[in-house]
């Protein structure tokens, strides 16, 4: 038995919002309010940002409405942020914050650089004897976490980005006479499961169903085999749908495009890959009709086309972060791990928060086919139970509904910072 720990929770929210990251925080205020060591729960605005602003609210204060209404509202009800934590200031700051307001459990629900704060921000603490337990919530429509089977968010996106891509198929057939290509940008970075996920549009019976073509940043690019692969699919179809990954690399692992741009942390801004292979349609197959398209944030906002399963693990990884901190775990991020039998069932698990920091994990290259740019049965079979069921959204006038927080502030006890 762990010995207990009395204090309240402080929740946040970082880097690119999904469909169901709401679906984690509603999971967090649910299982926090079953805890008699939990006196107070708040939320911080704008993720870090909001601690060392000291810009904190009662998320107890809400109704239990709009904590049911979170599951299903897509962006970051918290607000959020990319800011990296970067001299001791900073850091000697957030824990001032979290002893004026006994702060005792942190939950971050973010991808691999929020989970590198989260783990700083614990050992920090525990530099300084303060007693503090951290937790990290997964959160990322990349699917790049490692350690966790799949992360919530990328569920959701492949569902959409999916049942859009049959929706451009039936327009494109349309009006294609075997001279009109469609290329759909999709986001990802260095990863391709997005990308990849698009294959589940494929109906099984029908293996020349778009998406034809699948670019993604584990296979190097090479423009005589995309004009080759595209001229192939013109010669059977009356149009070519391909759709590529944002990160998309040349045989030099150099980004096809990106600009000279980079966030906070460093990486680089990505965008343009459907352009630029749009440009090389044009300049090599005349007479052909070239059209790109990039899903952008839309694709990670459709919470009116999110995966049930998606929404249910969220919440479930929300709640258990609660849990395992209760036990007395600290340093740790929430995983998703799936059951070996036929039938699809997931649980939750733990893996040090040092583990996952900065780390990325690959597409298999065994799950892509020998051709490079379609994907097998092992994709298929992993990425098919995570899409399964609709989220029931509220409507009001004929459109969505989403939740809405009140944002109670919880009152300053220090003088103000400067970032």
């Amino acid at each position: 038995m762990s010995e207990d720990l009395v204090g309240n929770v402080l929740v946040g929210q970082s880097g690119g919002p999904t469909a169901v990251i709401n679906a984690s925080l509603a999971g967090v205020i649910s299982e926090a309010l079953n805890h008699a060591d939990i006196e107070e729960i708040y939320g911080c605005l704008n993720g870090v940002l909001g601690i060392l602003h000291e810009d904190l609210i009662d998320l107890a204060a809400e109704s239990q409405q709009t904590i049911r209404g979170l599951k299903f509202t897509p962006g970051a009800a918290l607000g959020t942020c990319r800011y990296k934590l970067k001299k001791q200031a900073d850091f000697d700051r957030v824990l001032e914050v979290f002893k004026a307001h006994n702060i005792r459990y942190f939950f971050y629900a973010g991808g691999n650089d929020s989970q590198d704060t989260a783990d700083k921000i614990s050992k920090l603490a525990q530099a300084q004897g303060y007693a503090l337990r951290v937790i990290g919530i997964p959160k990322t429509i990349d699917n790049d976490l490692v350690t966790t089977d799949h992360t919530p968010g990328y569920g959701s996106v492949i569902k959409y980005i999916s049942s859009t891509i049959r929706e451009i198929a039936c327009d494109n057939a349309a009006m294609g006479q075997h001279d009109l290509v469609q290329i759909v940008e999709v986001m990802g970075r260095n990863a391709g499961w997005i990308a990849a996920g698009a294959a589940l549009a494929k109906r099984r019976d029908q293996p020349h169903d778009a998406p034809h073509l699948i670019y993604l940043p584990e296979v190097a690019f090479s423009t005589e085999k995309f004009v080759a692969d595209v001229q192939r699919v013109l010669k059977r179809e009356k149009f070519c749908l391909i759709v590529v990954g944002e990160g998309l690399v040349d045989a030099d692992g150099n980004y096809v495009s990106a600009a000279e741009a980079t966030d906070a942390f460093g990486h680089a801004q990505l965008g343009g890959a459907a352009e630029f292979l749009q440009g090389l349609v044009e300049q090599n197959l005349p007479g052909v009709k070239a059209r790109s398209v990039k899903f952008g944030m839309a694709q990670r906002a459709a919470a009116h086309l999110g995966s049930k399963t998606d929404a249910d693990e969220a919440f479930l990884a929300g709640q258990a972060a609660v849990k395992a901190a209760i036990r007395g775990e600290t340093d740790k991020m929430v995983t998703l791990l799936r059951g070996e039998t036929d039938h699809y069932t997931v649980e939750t698990g733990l893996a040090p928060l040092s583990e996952i920091a900065n780390g990325v994990k690959k597409l298999p290259r065994e799950w892509i086919n020998e051709d490079g740019v379609s994907m097998n049965h092992q994709f298929i079979r992993y990425a098919t139970p995570l899409i399964q069921g609709e989220t029931q959204v509220a409507f009001e006038h004929g459109l969505p509904a989403f939740a809405r927080l009140d944002k109670v502030t919880v009152d300053k006890q220090l003088p103000a910072y400067e970032v």
